[in-house]
């Protein structure tokens, strides 16, 4: 007699079938187990699935498929992660089979038995975990938070600021949990790809390279397979990976790590929304697995929880300064240069240029941080209103000097810089603004005549993502940095998170205002932390700690914000951030969630908003949500598609929660002639 199993199944987006279907089996199968089975004309890769979570039954006239095959040699996927999945697909309102084949490797959807017997071959083959190498003695600081987090499961926000060993805590933490249970697992999870070789060096150093593996969306399928294959299998003790990584089965999990825990880059923004921080904290529940989070500059959502006690928090920031404007001890010098004083389309202030000046003739190395790539944002014409808008997005396309190309940073759309104004002929075309491609190149003319201690000139070097693209080259240009072959480094927030550059004494951010004033109620955070981190890159060796400084040219040097900058003072600033977030009822205060559309035009996206508004006033829960009027987003049309949204904001979790679930029918009945697709956003980022 064949049993009937739920199987969950790769569904489209937005489809009715958000549950699993049925299929026969001759045999019965544990859930977790992966199936192939068909689906329409094509055989895929099925999860068999509890049996509480139910079937979709397509009527008694419909004969229930029998699958093709188990793949043998792969046990089945733990009960705690069908339910972290579970529970991701419920709360981000995406449907089941979405959210769980996505968290398997794509490579694992097309292998016959054979190719795969030969996966798991290699697999099991790889090298044994090496012998655990010396730690550094840790201070009172770091032996306080790692006996804290040896001794519980609970959530830890690991308050550490730049330069303290947080690092040292989590190579630690791993190491007493394997000591205690030499079968645990860990994940460590860094917010971008290009952090991951560095500390997957230290790992590898402290715990051998047989105990590592990576896992993010820079690796080829088959290294992506090969990871995800030795994690599942428990040979890998350690995993290191992005966001991604949340979902990697490790049915030992004993120790999750989320450094850098304020980064925007744990959020998905495509497909399932999902933020991998929050469940990160989620899955160490299920599992009973201690959750560190870790930050200089912890998310106000984050340090509020911490406040309220739902999340242990751990200390290891330098002793706070009683001096008003002074940083602490140990800390890079915070020095405010008011741009109000100096000349007219000044870039660099004299001080600033005399102070980069003095480092590069003693050997020392500067930072200069700027957040935007490019020569300059705006091309345009002096003659008429003609500026380098891109034909395909409500957006300016950015002029790169280096390649001689108007490039829009959406849609990728390139050209070559034109000879004269498209519209009336002009010549005269200037630049407008700054990128990092241009302060690189100005630094060279101003620092002309700046010697090194040898003689020879100062080196400048950029780093942005239009100088890393190409394999390899992020590498090469640490390197370069590391080996003290560049006096001065130009570059986006990418240099300012997580390296550990040792000779840098000098830290300027040369035009941070434009996020002060922002309509996003996120910015001042985000700017604050942005700051902060590359104060960080400072001073990290004690040689030249107590020289060290951190420049910022500003239009407002009274604010708020650059007020607790001077001091290092992040409990300062979020507390003030968090009564101006209480006082308007801004999360975490509050919970949101955005209704998106896109669309051929933006009356179609908006009409389709308006429609689910105004059928969304019955659902049950209704009264309990407010739904603002929908709008269109910042950046409006991209690759020609015009982009609107609504906003749904709730006093609670629970009722936004029912609200939503509720409303998601009404939206599959929502159909708009023009609409291309649409998504709920819950808890978004940017909006």
């Amino acid at each position: 007699m064949p049993y009937t199993l739920a199987v969950v199944v790769p569904t489209p987006a937005h489809s009715n079938i958000s549950g699993p279907l049925s299929y026969q089996s001759e045999l019965p199968l544990a859930a977790g187990t992966l199936v192939r089975v068909p689906l329409g004309r094509r055989e895929v890769l099925g999860i068999v699935w509890d049996e509480e979570a139910g079937a979709v039954q397509t009527g008694p006239e419909v004969v229930t498929k029998p699958i093709a095959g188990a793949l043998d040699g792969i046990a089945p996927l733990v009960a705690g992660w069908r339910q972290l999945v579970t529970f991701a697909a419920r709360y981000y309102q995406r449907g089941l089979g979405e959210v769980a084949l996505a968290a398997l490797p794509p490579q694992l959807r097309d292998l016959d038995g054979t190719q795969l017997a030969r996966r798991l071959k290699r697999v099991t083959a790889a090298d044994s975990p090496g012998t655990l190498s010396a730690p550094l003695p840790p201070n009172a600081e770091q032996a306080a938070a790692l006996d804290a987090i040896s001794a519980s499961a609970a959530p830890f926000l690991l308050f550490g600021a730049t330069g303290s060993g947080k690092t040292e805590v989590y190579l630690q933490g791993v190491q007493r949990m394997l000591q205690k249970d030499p079968r645990a697992q860990a994940l460590v999870m860094v917010p971008e790809i290009n952090l991951t070789p560095q500390l997957q060096e230290r790992f590898v150093t402290r715990f051998g390279a047989g105990a590592v593996v990576a896992m993010n969306s820079g690796m080829t399928p088959a290294q992506r397979l090969k990871s995800w294959l030795a994690a599942h299998s428990g040979q890998a003790r350690i995993v290191l990976g992005t966001r991604m990584a949340v979902f990697a089965s490790m049915p030992r999990l004993g120790l999750i790590v989320v450094d850098e825990e304020h980064d925007p880059s744990y959020k998905q923004q495509e497909g399932a929304r999902y933020s991998a921080r929050d469940l990160a904290v989620y899955r160490g529940m299920i599992d009973g697995a201690a959750v560190v989070l870790g930050s200089a500059t912890p998310s106000l959502e984050s340090w509020h929880a911490a406040d309220k006690g739902r999340y242990t928090r751990l200390s290891m920031a330098a002793r706070a300064s009683d001096a008003q404007d002074a940083a602490p001890p140990g800390f890079p010098a915070v020095r405010m240069v008011d741009m109000n004083l100096q000349p007219k389309r000044t870039v660099f202030s004299p001080q600033l240029l005399d102070a980069i000046a003095q480092r590069v003739s003693r050997g020392e190395q500067s930072l200069v941080f700027l957040n935007r790539r490019g020569y300059a944002p705006v091309l345009a014409c002096s003659a008429c209103d003609w500026k380098s808008d891109c034909p395909n997005c409500s957006a300016y396309r950015v002029f790169h000097k280096i390649d001689r190309t108007l490039r829009c940073h959406h849609c990728g759309f390139a050209e070559r810089v034109p000879r004269a104004c498209p519209s009336c002929g002009n010549v005269d075309i200037a630049p407008i603004g700054r990128g990092t491609e241009q302060i690189e190149e100005h630094l060279g003319e101003l620092l002309r005549g700046v010697r090194q201690p040898g003689g020879e000139p100062a080196r400048i070097a950029r780093m942005d993502a239009d100088t890393t693209r190409l394999k390899g080259a992020l590498e090469e240009q640490l390197a370069r940095v590391h080996a003290g072959d560049v006096d001065v480094l130009v570059g986006t927030q990418m240099v300012t998170k997580g390296h550990d550059f040792r000779r840098i004494t000098l830290v300027a951010a040369v035009n941070p205002d434009s996020a002060l004033f922002s309509s996003d109620f996120r910015a001042p955070e985000r700017l604050f932390a942005l700051l902060l981190q590359a104060a960080g890159r400072a001073g990290r060796d004690a040689v030249h700690a107590a020289a060290s400084e951190m420049w910022v040219q500003t239009w407002h040097p009274g604010h708020p914000l650059f007020t607790s900058l001077r001091r290092h003072d992040y409990p300062g600033f979020a507390a003030q951030q968090l009564k101006e977030r209480e006082q308007a009822g801004m999360p975490p205060f509050a919970f949101q969630a955005l209704l998106r559309a896109e669309a051929r035009t933006q009356e179609i996206a908006q009409a389709f908003l308006h429609a689910a508004k105004a059928q969304a006033e019955t659902l049950p829960d209704a009264a309990a949500v407010a739904i603002y009027s929908a709008v269109p987003m910042g950046v409006q049309r991209v690759a020609n598609v015009e982009r609107a949204q609504m906003l749904v904001e709730c006093a609670t979790r629970a009722p936004l929660q029912r609200f939503l679930a509720a409303w998601q029918p009404v939206l599959h009945s929502l159909r708009e002639k023009g609409l291309i697709r649409w998504a709920v956003d819950v808890d978004p980022l940017v909006i």
